[in-house]
């Protein structure tokens, strides 16, 4: 989950990276291995030792990428140098460190990952996975609750209901799978997992230990540090992880308040506030800005409040900052107190708001103190890492330290779990002698609503503040969910596709979804930007019907173009 906007009055203290012992390092099994959350997948026969005759089967020898990665191995252990134990060691195995472990093995580097909580990190325990799981639960009982719409394809459906238990079982064990699936990837590609919190002693040496252990002391020629971030929580908010609750707690689900506070209204609070209305519960927004959903592209999120907010059982505060929140005790509820956002006086005519539980869902901060920066002379910016373009550490005086890189949260530039993935892929490229850029602005993101949300690149007021900096002109395109057959075949016809781009040149600047599976539509568009793909080539691209995908293909298709295509389309072939 992408991170919300921030209540907090004043800046957010570093959070102390504290000492785990989770982690299990015992020989596992190495059953079929995973990428997940946005990550390619690649699968891997089980096997009981690491020869050649079981590594390259004929099965698998006819897929180049598989020989490549499977060649890494066979020499993963021979470092490119004698004098480091390590081609690269990663601080931190969430979703940025798996995927920069993964690629670091097919690049042929000598790869250890530290760890000092569980494999997987916020995504996979705490973040995008449970939550997931959760918000399935949402989506089949809204779709149950729904009478009209059941009667609309001539079903007729009991009360539905639902076990509390059963559901955050199903939240966590599928975190459990993932997790276990993420550690023997890095197991079968034979990654060294160090258990204990990592710090950096100098930019090819550092540190890994657990409380009351030890230190081992080992040396690197690369480090990447991926430490990823935890729920901020502003000054004034006492959490009790029982009535004051963040995304932590409460994707364990357990309780189901009648009455609960969200503070923040991105993206963590939207899902939660999907995910509690269709368990019954009543939620109420307390936002600081002046309206709902503040991130996203305002027609966008004008459509989204009227379908998610409005017909629901939510009501909000907006231009409010909650100064104050006591957990329940002693039979009161909970107590949050509330001023004005702009005059920070009392918010009239009620001050004061009584719930039953609320949940802080005001952004992530880094999770950064205690890497021993100062040993490499680095100074965090509201906690986060400075880096440059290519995820470079950047030091107090402006220089970039050698050798060292910091990739996700940690970093600020985008928190979400696939960027984090992405940037870490980047610089195993540049470790292996081949220059990259990620291109931030082709990096999707998605808020797993019923119906859901997602973009990329630019909002409407963002790229027509761009155009009139930069001297262009920019033009919208919109579609309907409603003229597509498999939405209305599926009575789903709320929803709109909205395309921002030149009509100059065919750049596309940015596209935003609301409507079913956008979560899964966005990335045709995505592609397109990072491959520079404009909106006359993209226009003759064929989609299947009936589809969801075809309100794209309609969306680029209603674009006007004032140049022709600017790539040839493919040849022809005779049939």
């Amino acid at each position: 989950m992408q991170s919300a906007i921030s209540l907090s009055l004043s800046s957010q203290s570093p959070i102390t990276r504290s000492d785990f012992s989770n982690t299990n390092n015992a020989c596992l099994p190495s059953p079929q291995s995973f990428r997940f959350c946005g990550l390619r997948r690649e699968a891997f026969e089980s096997r009981a030792s690491l020869n050649t005759s079981s590594l390259f089967s004929p099965r698998l020898h006819s897929h180049s990428r598989f020989n490549k990665v499977f060649a890494a191995l066979e020499s993963n252990g021979t470092t490119s140098s004698s004098v480091f134990d390590y081609d690269l060691v990663i601080i931190g195995a969430g979703v940025g460190g798996h995927g920069a472990a993964l690629h670091a093995v097919e690049k042929g580097l000598k790869t250890a990952i530290v760890e000092g909580d569980v494999v997987g990190g916020t995504c996979v325990n705490r973040g995008c996975v449970p939550s997931k799981a959760l918000l399935a639960v949402s989506g089949r009982m809204r779709e149950l609750q729904n009478e009209h719409h059941m009667k609309s394809f001539g079903l007729q459906v009991a009360a539905a209901g639902y076990d509390r238990q059963g559901v955050a079982d199903h939240a966590n064990n599928l975190a459990s799978k993932i997790r276990s699936n993420l550690t023997n990837s890095l197991k079968a590609l034979g990654v060294d997992i160090l258990t204990g919190v990592g710090t950096i002693l100098a930019p090819q040496k550092l540190k890994y230990g657990k409380a009351g252990s030890g230190d081992t002391t080992i040396t690197a020629k690369d480090i990447i540090i991926a430490t990823g971030s935890v729920p901020m929580v502003p000054k004034g908010i006492e959490v009790d992880g029982k009535s004051v609750i963040t995304s932590d707690h409460a994707l364990k689900l357990e309780f189901v308040p009648e009455w609960i506070a969200i503070v923040g209204s991105g993206y963590i609070g939207l899902e939660f506030s999907d995910v509690y209305t269709a368990l019954g519960s009543e939620v109420t927004f307390i936002e600081a800005l002046d309206q709902l959903m503040p991130g996203f592209d305002p027609e966008i999120g004008k459509l989204a409040q009227r379908v998610l907010i409005n017909p629901r059982k939510i009501d909000y505060h907006t231009g409010v900052f909650a100064t104050k929140i006591t957990p329940a005790k002693n039979g009161k509820p909970v107590q949050i107190e509330l001023i004005d956002a702009k005059t920070k006086e009392p918010k009239e005519p009620k001050d004061t708001l009584e719930v039953d539980a609320a949940l802080i869902a005001t952004g992530r901060a880094p999770f950064t103190q205690g890497l021993g920066l100062e040993n490499i002379n680095v100074e965090t910016q509201r906690g986060f890492v400075p880096v440059d373009e290519r995820m470079r550490v950047i030091d107090a005086n402006g220089k970039l330290v050698p050798h060292v890189y910091c990739i996700g949260d940690a970093n600020g530039k985008m928190m979400l779990a696939h960027a984090s993935s992405a940037q870490g892929i980047s610089v195993i490229e540049q470790l292996s002698g081949k220059d990259h850029v990620l291109n931030h602005l082709s990096i999707p993101a998605a808020c797993f609503t019923h119906p859901e949300i997602s973009m990329v690149g630019l909002t409407e007021p963002q790229a027509r503040e761009k155009s009139e900096k930069e001297g262009f002109e920019i033009s919208v395109a919109k579609t309907s969910f409603k003229a597509n057959t498999k939405a209305l075949a599926e009575n789903e016809g709320e929803g709109l596709a909205k395309l921002i781009y030149r009509p100059d040149s065919g750049e596309i600047l940015g596209v935003h979804i609301f409507g079913m599976h956008a979560a899964d539509l966005i990335h045709e568009a995505s592609n397109a930007i990072a491959l520079g793909t404009r909106v006359q080539d993209i226009k003759f691209a064929v989609h299947a019907h009936p589809t969801l995908s075809e309100v794209l293909d309609e969306l680029f298709k209603s674009a006007k173009v004032k140049v022709s295509t600017s790539n040839p389309v493919a040849e022809l072939v005779p049939v």
